[in-house]
């Protein structure tokens, strides 16, 4: 996972797994490693968002 990925680009990414998933758009030999992926992605995601949780609040514990 690049950690310099963009919490948009990754909510995007993951949004169209999502999308393909219910559209049954993916085949048995892909489904698998699209939801690795997508777990990368929320992780990702998580982290961006715990990091500028932290920030905002040494921000305006100042």
């Amino acid at each position: 996972m690049d950690k310099k990925m963009k919490y948009e680009d990754a909510v995007r990414e993951l949004e169209l797994i999502v999308r393909r998933m219910e559209n049954d758009e993916l085949d048995i030999d892909s489904l698998g490693e699209q939801l690795k992926r997508a777990q990368e992605l929320i992780a990702h995601c998580k982290s961006k968002l715990s990091n500028t949780d932290s920030e905002i609040k040494k921000i305006l514990g100042k």
